[in-house]
Protein backbone atom coordinates (compact mmCIF):
# COMPACT_ATOMS: atom_id res chain seq x y z
CA UNK A 1 0.00 0.00 0.00
CA UNK A 2 0.96 3.30 -0.75
CA UNK A 3 1.96 5.81 1.77
CA UNK A 4 3.36 9.31 1.10
CA UNK A 5 3.06 10.47 4.59
CA UNK A 6 6.27 12.15 5.03
CA UNK A 7 7.55 15.12 7.89
CA UNK A 8 7.72 18.69 6.79
CA UNK A 9 11.68 18.43 6.32
CA UNK A 10 11.26 15.52 4.49
CA UNK A 11 9.06 16.76 1.66
CA UNK A 12 10.45 20.11 1.86
CA UNK A 13 13.87 18.26 0.33
CA UNK A 14 12.15 17.43 -2.92
CA UNK A 15 12.43 20.67 -3.93
CA UNK A 16 15.45 21.41 -5.80
CA UNK A 17 17.95 24.50 -7.04
CA UNK A 18 15.85 26.45 -9.64
CA UNK A 19 12.76 25.19 -9.56
CA UNK A 20 9.61 27.34 -10.21
CA UNK A 21 7.06 26.62 -7.05
CA UNK A 22 3.65 27.74 -7.15
CA UNK A 23 2.11 28.63 -3.50
CA UNK A 24 -1.29 28.61 -2.15
CA UNK A 25 -2.27 30.95 0.53
CA UNK A 26 -4.47 34.18 0.83
CA UNK A 27 -3.63 37.41 3.71
CA UNK A 28 -4.28 36.87 7.39
CA UNK A 29 -3.36 32.80 6.86
CA UNK A 30 -6.14 31.59 4.58
CA UNK A 31 -5.80 28.02 3.47
CA UNK A 32 -1.94 28.92 4.19
CA UNK A 33 0.57 25.80 4.78
CA UNK A 34 2.48 27.91 6.85
CA UNK A 35 4.03 24.63 8.59
CA UNK A 36 6.02 24.00 5.19
CA UNK A 37 6.85 27.20 4.39
CA UNK A 38 8.60 27.38 7.44
CA UNK A 39 10.40 24.59 6.97
CA UNK A 40 11.65 25.85 3.60
CA UNK A 41 13.35 28.77 5.29
CA UNK A 42 14.41 26.26 7.78
CA UNK A 43 16.05 24.54 5.28
CA UNK A 44 17.51 27.09 3.57
CA UNK A 45 18.56 29.09 6.82
CA UNK A 46 20.50 25.96 7.61
CA UNK A 47 21.93 24.29 4.67
CA UNK A 48 21.71 27.31 2.19
CA UNK A 49 19.41 25.48 -0.11
CA UNK A 50 17.29 25.42 -2.27
CA UNK A 51 18.36 28.13 -3.87
CA UNK A 52 17.28 30.81 -7.49
CA UNK A 53 13.65 29.93 -7.06
CA UNK A 54 10.74 31.13 -9.24
CA UNK A 55 8.04 31.67 -6.60
CA UNK A 56 4.27 32.18 -7.95
CA UNK A 57 1.18 32.80 -5.84
CA UNK A 58 -2.23 34.52 -7.00
CA UNK A 59 -3.18 35.87 -3.93
CA UNK A 60 -1.21 37.88 -1.21
CA UNK A 61 0.16 35.88 1.31
CA UNK A 62 1.10 37.03 4.78
CA UNK A 63 0.30 38.85 8.54
CA UNK A 64 2.38 41.88 7.30
CA UNK A 65 5.15 40.44 9.48
CA UNK A 66 7.06 37.09 9.45
CA UNK A 67 4.74 34.71 8.50
CA UNK A 68 3.34 33.85 4.52
CA UNK A 69 5.94 35.11 1.87
CA UNK A 70 7.92 36.53 4.82
CA UNK A 71 9.63 32.69 4.94
CA UNK A 72 10.85 33.19 1.40
CA UNK A 73 12.18 36.70 1.48
CA UNK A 74 16.20 35.32 2.50
CA UNK A 75 19.32 36.75 -0.23
CA UNK A 76 19.75 33.30 -2.52
CA UNK A 77 16.77 31.51 -2.00
CA UNK A 78 14.59 33.26 -4.36
CA UNK A 79 15.19 34.84 -7.52
CA UNK A 80 12.04 35.68 -9.08
CA UNK A 81 8.56 36.51 -7.83
CA UNK A 82 5.54 36.47 -9.67
CA UNK A 83 2.67 37.50 -7.13
CA UNK A 84 -0.48 39.10 -7.72
CA UNK A 85 -0.39 40.81 -4.24
CA UNK A 86 2.22 41.92 -2.10
CA UNK A 87 1.22 43.73 0.61
CA UNK A 88 0.87 40.76 3.51
CA UNK A 89 4.91 40.32 3.11
CA UNK A 90 6.93 43.09 3.66
CA UNK A 91 10.32 41.66 3.42
CA UNK A 92 9.44 40.67 -0.13
CA UNK A 93 8.44 44.24 -1.09
CA UNK A 94 11.49 45.61 0.01
CA UNK A 95 13.48 42.63 -1.47
CA UNK A 96 11.69 44.02 -4.30
CA UNK A 97 12.37 47.41 -4.39
CA UNK A 98 16.23 47.25 -3.78
CA UNK A 99 16.47 45.04 -6.51
CA UNK A 100 17.44 41.59 -5.00
CA UNK A 101 15.02 39.62 -6.48
CA UNK A 102 13.26 39.81 -9.98
CA UNK A 103 9.65 41.38 -9.09
CA UNK A 104 6.44 40.80 -11.38
CA UNK A 105 3.13 41.28 -10.53
CA UNK A 106 0.70 39.78 -12.37
CA UNK A 107 -3.67 39.76 -11.96
CA UNK A 108 -4.72 37.47 -9.23
CA UNK A 109 -7.67 36.04 -11.27
CA UNK A 110 -4.81 35.56 -14.31
CA UNK A 111 -2.47 33.59 -12.32
CA UNK A 112 -5.25 31.40 -10.89
CA UNK A 113 -6.89 30.88 -14.59
CA UNK A 114 -3.16 30.64 -16.07
CA UNK A 115 -2.15 27.17 -13.87
CA UNK A 116 -5.18 25.45 -15.82
CA UNK A 117 -3.52 26.76 -19.28
CA UNK A 118 -0.31 24.93 -18.10
CA UNK A 119 -2.48 21.83 -16.72
CA UNK A 120 -3.75 21.65 -20.32
CA UNK A 121 -0.64 22.02 -22.11
CA UNK A 122 -2.04 24.99 -23.84
CA UNK A 123 0.13 27.96 -25.04
CA UNK A 124 -0.98 30.33 -21.96
CA UNK A 125 -4.18 32.85 -21.03
CA UNK A 126 -5.67 34.88 -23.48
CA UNK A 127 -7.83 37.46 -22.40
CA UNK A 128 -8.67 40.98 -22.02
CA UNK A 129 -8.20 41.43 -18.43
CA UNK A 130 -5.34 44.20 -18.24
CA UNK A 131 -5.62 45.74 -21.56
CA UNK A 132 -4.36 49.12 -20.38
CA UNK A 133 -3.11 48.61 -17.43
CA UNK A 134 0.47 48.43 -16.41
CA UNK A 135 0.73 44.74 -16.85
CA UNK A 136 -0.13 45.66 -20.85
CA UNK A 137 3.34 45.56 -22.11
CA UNK A 138 2.98 48.55 -23.91
CA UNK A 139 2.90 50.01 -20.37
CA UNK A 140 5.02 47.48 -17.90
CA UNK A 141 3.88 44.15 -18.65
CA UNK A 142 4.29 43.38 -15.36
CA UNK A 143 7.80 44.28 -14.47
CA UNK A 144 8.11 45.78 -11.40
CA UNK A 145 11.94 46.87 -11.04
CA UNK A 146 14.76 47.05 -13.44
CA UNK A 147 15.87 42.97 -12.46
CA UNK A 148 12.11 41.97 -14.09
CA UNK A 149 13.75 41.93 -18.14
CA UNK A 150 11.72 39.08 -19.37
CA UNK A 151 8.63 39.38 -21.34
CA UNK A 152 5.51 37.18 -19.49
CA UNK A 153 2.76 38.79 -21.18
CA UNK A 154 2.53 39.74 -25.04
CA UNK A 155 -0.55 41.71 -26.82
CA UNK A 156 -2.04 39.61 -29.16
CA UNK A 157 -4.86 40.03 -32.09
CA UNK A 158 -7.12 36.66 -32.15
CA UNK A 159 -10.06 37.13 -34.48
CA UNK A 160 -9.47 40.79 -34.89
CA UNK A 161 -9.96 40.89 -30.94
CA UNK A 162 -7.27 42.69 -28.99
CA UNK A 163 -6.24 40.45 -25.98
CA UNK A 164 -3.63 39.97 -23.35
CA UNK A 165 -1.35 36.29 -23.91
CA UNK A 166 -0.04 35.62 -20.29
CA UNK A 167 2.62 32.70 -21.58
CA UNK A 168 2.43 29.37 -19.46
CA UNK A 169 6.10 28.18 -17.90
CA UNK A 170 6.42 24.76 -16.45
CA UNK A 171 5.57 24.44 -12.05
CA UNK A 172 7.94 22.05 -10.62
CA UNK A 173 6.41 21.98 -7.36
CA UNK A 174 2.82 23.34 -5.85
CA UNK A 175 3.19 23.50 -1.90
CA UNK A 176 -1.03 23.29 -0.98
CA UNK A 177 -3.01 22.88 2.05
CA UNK A 178 -5.81 21.24 2.72
CA UNK A 179 -7.79 19.76 6.36
CA UNK A 180 -7.98 15.95 5.61
CA UNK A 181 -5.55 13.61 3.97
CA UNK A 182 -5.18 9.78 3.26
CA UNK A 183 -1.96 7.83 3.06
CA UNK A 184 -2.72 7.31 -0.94
CA UNK A 185 -2.68 11.47 -1.18
CA UNK A 186 -6.44 12.02 -1.29
CA UNK A 187 -7.15 15.79 0.08
CA UNK A 188 -10.03 17.28 1.37
CA UNK A 189 -10.74 20.89 1.95
CA UNK A 190 -13.65 20.62 4.33
CA UNK A 191 -12.54 22.32 6.91
CA UNK A 192 -11.20 25.02 4.98
CA UNK A 193 -12.51 28.80 4.35
CA UNK A 194 -12.32 28.23 0.82
CA UNK A 195 -11.21 26.50 -2.06
CA UNK A 196 -8.85 29.25 -4.27
CA UNK A 197 -7.03 27.74 -6.68
CA UNK A 198 -5.37 24.86 -4.45
CA UNK A 199 -6.53 22.47 -7.32
CA UNK A 200 -5.41 24.61 -10.47
CA UNK A 201 -1.75 25.07 -9.10
CA UNK A 202 -1.85 21.19 -7.84
CA UNK A 203 -2.77 20.11 -11.38
CA UNK A 204 -0.37 22.41 -12.85
CA UNK A 205 2.54 21.42 -11.26
CA UNK A 206 1.55 17.48 -12.00
CA UNK A 207 1.13 18.13 -15.39
CA UNK A 208 4.48 19.91 -15.54
CA UNK A 209 6.00 16.94 -14.28
CA UNK A 210 6.58 18.35 -10.94
CA UNK A 211 5.34 17.54 -7.71
CA UNK A 212 2.91 18.56 -4.99
CA UNK A 213 2.99 18.44 -1.86
CA UNK A 214 0.17 19.01 0.58
CA UNK A 215 -0.23 19.87 4.41
CA UNK A 216 -2.99 19.11 6.31
CA UNK A 217 -4.50 18.97 9.96
CA UNK A 218 -5.78 15.90 10.24
CA UNK A 219 -4.47 12.09 8.69
CA UNK A 220 -7.32 9.60 8.20
CA UNK A 221 -7.42 6.10 7.04
CA UNK A 222 -7.60 4.97 3.23
CA UNK A 223 -10.95 4.57 1.85
CA UNK A 224 -12.42 6.97 4.86
CA UNK A 225 -13.06 10.24 2.83
CA UNK A 226 -16.39 10.46 1.08
CA UNK A 227 -15.26 11.00 -2.97
CA UNK A 228 -17.49 14.49 -3.03
CA UNK A 229 -15.02 15.63 0.02
CA UNK A 230 -11.66 14.65 -2.06
CA UNK A 231 -11.28 17.83 -3.84
CA UNK A 232 -7.25 17.04 -4.79
CA UNK A 233 -7.08 13.62 -5.96
CA UNK A 234 -4.05 11.41 -4.49
CA UNK A 235 -3.50 10.39 -8.24
CA UNK A 236 -1.52 14.18 -8.07
CA UNK A 237 -0.39 14.08 -4.79
CA UNK A 238 3.25 13.29 -3.93
CA UNK A 239 3.70 13.97 -0.42
CA UNK A 240 1.02 14.62 2.49
CA UNK A 241 2.19 16.11 5.69
CA UNK A 242 0.65 16.43 8.91
CA UNK A 243 0.72 19.36 10.91
CA UNK A 244 -2.06 19.00 14.05
CA UNK A 245 -1.46 22.75 15.02
CA UNK A 246 -3.28 23.73 11.88
CA UNK A 247 -5.29 26.53 11.87
CA UNK A 248 -8.28 28.00 9.95
CA UNK A 249 -6.02 31.86 10.30
CA UNK A 250 -3.33 32.86 12.08
CA UNK A 251 -6.25 33.84 14.79
CA UNK A 252 -8.77 32.37 14.28
CA UNK A 253 -8.39 27.75 14.90
CA UNK A 254 -11.24 26.48 13.24
CA UNK A 255 -15.21 27.60 12.68
CA UNK A 256 -17.42 25.25 11.01
CA UNK A 257 -19.66 28.38 10.18
CA UNK A 258 -16.81 29.48 8.22
CA UNK A 259 -15.50 26.57 6.24
CA UNK A 260 -19.75 26.33 5.08
CA UNK A 261 -20.10 22.66 7.17
CA UNK A 262 -22.70 24.71 9.37
CA UNK A 263 -25.07 27.75 8.52
CA UNK A 264 -25.88 29.96 11.61
CA UNK A 265 -27.47 33.44 12.43
CA UNK A 266 -25.18 36.47 11.53
CA UNK A 267 -23.02 37.32 14.36
CA UNK A 268 -22.55 41.29 14.17
CA UNK A 269 -19.46 43.05 15.47
CA UNK A 270 -20.23 46.43 17.61
CA UNK A 271 -20.55 49.05 15.75
CA UNK A 272 -17.50 51.32 14.99
CA UNK A 273 -17.95 55.07 16.09
CA UNK A 274 -18.77 57.62 13.33
CA UNK A 275 -15.21 58.34 11.59
CA UNK A 276 -14.21 59.63 7.99
CA UNK A 277 -14.54 55.80 6.58
CA UNK A 278 -17.97 54.96 7.90
CA UNK A 279 -19.04 58.50 6.06
CA UNK A 280 -17.71 57.25 2.93
CA UNK A 281 -19.00 53.95 3.05
CA UNK A 282 -22.27 55.12 4.02
CA UNK A 283 -22.23 56.95 0.80
CA UNK A 284 -21.28 54.18 -1.31
CA UNK A 285 -23.81 52.19 0.19
CA UNK A 286 -26.68 54.40 -1.23
CA UNK A 287 -25.15 53.30 -4.54
CA UNK A 288 -26.59 49.50 -3.97
CA UNK A 289 -29.37 48.06 -6.13
CA UNK A 290 -31.53 45.34 -5.55
CA UNK A 291 -30.58 42.05 -6.58
CA UNK A 292 -27.01 42.81 -7.59
CA UNK A 293 -24.35 40.49 -7.89
CA UNK A 294 -21.96 42.63 -6.21
CA UNK A 295 -17.48 41.97 -4.83
CA UNK A 296 -15.99 44.26 -1.70
CA UNK A 297 -12.61 44.96 -1.81
CA UNK A 298 -10.50 45.46 1.24
CA UNK A 299 -10.40 48.73 2.95
CA UNK A 300 -13.50 50.75 2.77
CA UNK A 301 -15.79 48.81 0.30
CA UNK A 302 -15.92 46.04 3.50
CA UNK A 303 -17.51 49.05 5.12
CA UNK A 304 -20.45 48.39 3.19
CA UNK A 305 -21.04 44.95 3.09
CA UNK A 306 -21.25 45.86 7.20
CA UNK A 307 -23.88 47.93 7.00
CA UNK A 308 -25.63 45.57 4.63
CA UNK A 309 -25.00 42.84 7.87
CA UNK A 310 -26.42 45.17 10.80
CA UNK A 311 -29.31 46.22 8.57
CA UNK A 312 -30.01 42.85 7.76
CA UNK A 313 -30.16 43.66 3.97
CA UNK A 314 -27.70 40.54 3.23
CA UNK A 315 -30.37 38.84 1.37
CA UNK A 316 -31.20 41.67 -1.09
CA UNK A 317 -28.15 41.03 -3.29
CA UNK A 318 -25.93 38.15 -4.27
CA UNK A 319 -22.92 38.58 -2.35
CA UNK A 320 -19.14 37.38 -3.83
CA UNK A 321 -15.40 37.16 -2.97
CA UNK A 322 -12.90 36.48 -5.17
CA UNK A 323 -11.48 33.64 -3.09
CA UNK A 324 -14.53 31.87 -4.50
CA UNK A 325 -17.16 32.48 -1.77
CA UNK A 326 -20.71 33.25 -2.14
CA UNK A 327 -23.04 34.72 0.42
CA UNK A 328 -22.94 34.71 4.27
CA UNK A 329 -21.24 37.84 6.75
CA UNK A 330 -17.60 39.36 5.37
CA UNK A 331 -15.21 39.78 7.98
CA UNK A 332 -13.12 42.36 7.97
CA UNK A 333 -9.50 43.43 8.49
CA UNK A 334 -7.29 40.29 9.00
CA UNK A 335 -9.92 38.13 8.05
CA UNK A 336 -10.20 39.66 4.90
CA UNK A 337 -11.56 36.86 2.17
CA UNK A 338 -13.32 34.81 4.76
CA UNK A 339 -17.16 34.66 5.11
CA UNK A 340 -19.17 33.34 8.30
CA UNK A 341 -22.12 31.37 6.65
CA UNK A 342 -21.42 31.61 3.39
CA UNK A 343 -24.23 30.61 0.85
CA UNK A 344 -21.66 28.85 -1.52
CA UNK A 345 -17.95 27.87 -2.29
CA UNK A 346 -16.23 27.59 -5.35
CA UNK A 347 -12.92 27.52 -6.95
CA UNK A 348 -11.15 30.78 -7.37
CA UNK A 349 -10.44 30.26 -11.06
CA UNK A 350 -14.23 29.24 -11.83
CA UNK A 351 -15.11 32.79 -9.79
CA UNK A 352 -12.42 34.85 -11.72
CA UNK A 353 -14.76 32.92 -15.19
CA UNK A 354 -17.57 34.52 -13.36
CA UNK A 355 -15.77 37.52 -13.25
CA UNK A 356 -14.11 38.63 -16.55
CA UNK A 357 -17.37 37.56 -18.16
CA UNK A 358 -19.26 40.46 -17.05
CA UNK A 359 -20.94 38.16 -14.11
CA UNK A 360 -20.69 41.42 -11.65
CA UNK A 361 -22.93 44.34 -11.72
CA UNK A 362 -21.28 46.40 -8.84
CA UNK A 363 -18.17 46.31 -6.77
CA UNK A 364 -16.75 48.42 -4.32
CA UNK A 365 -13.30 48.74 -4.26
CA UNK A 366 -10.22 50.99 -2.78
CA UNK A 367 -8.27 53.61 -4.83
CA UNK A 368 -4.75 54.70 -4.02
CA UNK A 369 -4.28 57.40 -6.77
CA UNK A 370 -6.73 58.93 -9.43
CA UNK A 371 -6.22 61.17 -12.37
CA UNK A 372 -7.90 63.16 -14.99
CA UNK A 373 -8.12 60.28 -17.11
CA UNK A 374 -10.09 58.23 -14.67
CA UNK A 375 -7.41 55.92 -14.23
CA UNK A 376 -6.76 54.34 -10.80
CA UNK A 377 -3.46 53.07 -9.06
CA UNK A 378 -3.14 50.49 -5.97
CA UNK A 379 -0.27 48.31 -7.10
CA UNK A 380 2.27 50.78 -6.76
CA UNK A 381 2.51 52.88 -4.42
CA UNK A 382 5.08 55.37 -2.60
CA UNK A 383 7.45 53.32 -5.20
CA UNK A 384 6.41 50.09 -3.27
CA UNK A 385 5.10 47.00 -4.88
CA UNK A 386 1.79 46.71 -3.41
CA UNK A 387 0.18 44.75 -6.58
CA UNK A 388 -3.67 44.41 -7.60
CA UNK A 389 -4.49 41.21 -5.78
CA UNK A 390 -8.13 40.41 -7.36
CA UNK A 391 -8.93 44.55 -8.29
CA UNK A 392 -8.30 43.97 -11.92
CA UNK A 393 -9.67 41.18 -12.87
CA UNK A 394 -12.45 42.56 -10.98
CA UNK A 395 -12.53 46.84 -11.45
CA UNK A 396 -12.21 45.77 -15.68
CA UNK A 397 -15.16 43.72 -15.76
CA UNK A 398 -17.69 44.46 -13.30
CA UNK A 399 -20.43 46.84 -14.88
CA UNK A 400 -20.36 49.51 -12.13
CA UNK A 401 -17.40 50.13 -9.70
CA UNK A 402 -17.91 52.41 -6.85
CA UNK A 403 -14.46 53.66 -5.90
CA UNK A 404 -14.01 54.24 -2.15
CA UNK A 405 -11.40 56.48 -0.74
CA UNK A 406 -10.26 59.34 1.29
CA UNK A 407 -9.58 62.50 -0.75
CA UNK A 408 -6.50 62.92 0.79
CA UNK A 409 -3.87 60.59 3.25
CA UNK A 410 -1.18 61.54 5.72
CA UNK A 411 -2.94 63.61 8.43
CA UNK A 412 -5.83 64.40 7.78
CA UNK A 413 -8.43 65.57 10.33
CA UNK A 414 -11.94 66.31 9.73
CA UNK A 415 -15.27 66.83 11.60
CA UNK A 416 -18.45 65.54 11.63
CA UNK A 417 -21.47 67.40 12.68
CA UNK A 418 -24.92 69.45 12.22
CA UNK A 419 -24.98 68.22 8.72
CA UNK A 420 -21.72 69.15 7.56
CA UNK A 421 -17.82 68.53 7.08
CA UNK A 422 -15.32 70.51 8.44
CA UNK A 423 -11.59 70.14 7.36
CA UNK A 424 -9.72 70.70 10.50
CA UNK A 425 -6.50 69.84 8.80
CA UNK A 426 -5.35 68.90 4.87
CA UNK A 427 -3.75 65.53 4.56
CA UNK A 428 -0.26 66.06 3.31
CA UNK A 429 -0.48 63.43 0.66
CA UNK A 430 -2.22 63.93 -2.44
CA UNK A 431 -4.36 60.98 -4.21
CA UNK A 432 -6.65 62.80 -6.85
CA UNK A 433 -2.83 63.50 -9.13
CA UNK A 434 -2.24 64.39 -12.49
CA UNK A 435 -0.61 61.02 -13.44
CA UNK A 436 -0.68 57.74 -11.73
CA UNK A 437 1.95 56.61 -10.62
CA UNK A 438 0.97 53.52 -12.30
CA UNK A 439 -2.26 51.86 -14.27
CA UNK A 440 -4.25 49.15 -11.96
CA UNK A 441 -7.51 50.89 -13.87
CA UNK A 442 -7.76 51.99 -17.11
CA UNK A 443 -10.79 54.96 -17.33
CA UNK A 444 -10.35 54.53 -21.21
CA UNK A 445 -11.06 51.11 -21.03
CA UNK A 446 -13.74 51.06 -18.84
CA UNK A 447 -15.63 53.99 -20.88
CA UNK A 448 -14.83 51.38 -24.62
CA UNK A 449 -16.83 48.86 -22.59
CA UNK A 450 -19.47 51.18 -21.52
CA UNK A 451 -18.78 50.43 -17.37
CA UNK A 452 -19.74 53.04 -14.85
CA UNK A 453 -17.36 54.30 -12.69
CA UNK A 454 -17.58 56.52 -9.47
CA UNK A 455 -15.41 57.72 -6.98
CA UNK A 456 -16.85 58.16 -3.46
CA UNK A 457 -14.56 60.52 -0.89
CA UNK A 458 -16.09 62.33 2.20
CA UNK A 459 -15.58 65.54 0.84
CA UNK A 460 -16.86 65.40 -2.92
CA UNK A 461 -17.81 62.06 -5.10
CA UNK A 462 -16.62 62.18 -8.92
CA UNK A 463 -18.24 60.21 -11.84
CA UNK A 464 -15.98 59.22 -15.30
CA UNK A 465 -17.83 60.06 -18.50
CA UNK A 466 -16.71 60.42 -22.09
CA UNK A 467 -15.72 64.18 -21.07
CA UNK A 468 -13.65 63.41 -18.26
CA UNK A 469 -13.78 63.06 -14.30
CA UNK A 470 -16.53 65.25 -13.55
CA UNK A 471 -17.61 66.54 -9.96
CA UNK A 472 -21.22 65.87 -9.23
CA UNK A 473 -21.11 66.37 -5.26
CA UNK A 474 -19.72 68.12 -2.97
CA UNK A 475 -20.19 67.89 1.45
CA UNK A 476 -21.75 70.68 2.61
CA UNK A 477 -19.39 73.09 4.59
CA UNK A 478 -16.60 72.26 2.07
CA UNK A 479 -15.06 75.25 -0.08
CA UNK A 480 -15.16 74.14 -3.41
CA UNK A 481 -12.14 75.80 -4.29
CA UNK A 482 -10.20 76.01 -1.74
CA UNK A 483 -10.69 72.20 -0.41
CA UNK A 484 -11.18 70.11 -3.49
CA UNK A 485 -9.82 72.11 -6.46
CA UNK A 486 -6.68 73.17 -5.00
CA UNK A 487 -6.21 70.30 -3.37
CA UNK A 488 -6.16 68.05 -6.55
CA UNK A 489 -4.07 67.59 -9.33
CA UNK A 490 -5.84 68.11 -11.78
CA UNK A 491 -9.50 70.24 -12.80
CA UNK A 492 -11.96 68.03 -12.87
CA UNK A 493 -15.45 69.01 -15.13
CA UNK A 494 -18.14 71.13 -13.30
CA UNK A 495 -20.27 71.53 -16.07
CA UNK A 496 -23.30 72.67 -13.40
CA UNK A 497 -23.75 73.23 -10.12
CA UNK A 498 -22.74 69.94 -7.87
CA UNK A 499 -25.14 68.99 -5.78
CA UNK A 500 -24.55 68.51 -2.12
CA UNK A 501 -23.86 65.29 -0.39
CA UNK A 502 -26.72 63.78 1.66
CA UNK A 503 -26.97 66.14 5.35
CA UNK A 504 -27.96 62.96 7.14
CA UNK A 505 -24.24 61.50 6.38
CA UNK A 506 -22.72 64.31 8.48
CA UNK A 507 -25.05 64.19 11.58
Amino acid sequence: MRNKFMSADQAIGLIKDGDTVALIGGGGGLVEPTHLFRAVSRRFLTTRAPRDLTVVHALGIGDKRAEGMNHFAHEGLVKRVIGGHWVWSPKMQEMARDEKIEAYVLPSGCVMQLYREIAGKRPGLFTHVGLGTFVDPRQLGGKMNASAREDLVEVVTIGGRELLWYKSFPINVAIIRGSFGDPDGNISLDQEAANVDIFAAALAAHNSGGIVIAQVRTAVDLNSLPARSVRIPGAIVDAVVVDPEQQMSYELPYDPLISGELRGPIVLDPPEPANIRSLIAERAYHELREGDVINFGVGIGEGVAKMMAERGEVGRFYQTIEHGTYGGSLLVGMLFGFARSPSAMIDGPSQFDFYSGGGLDTAFLGFGELDQNGDVNVSKLGGLTVGPGGFMDIAQNAKRVIFCGTFDAKGGQIEIGDGRLRIVRQGAVRKLVAKVEQVTYSGKQALKLGHEALFVTERAVFRLTDDGVVLEEVAPGVNIQTDILDRMGFAPRIPRQPALMRAELFR
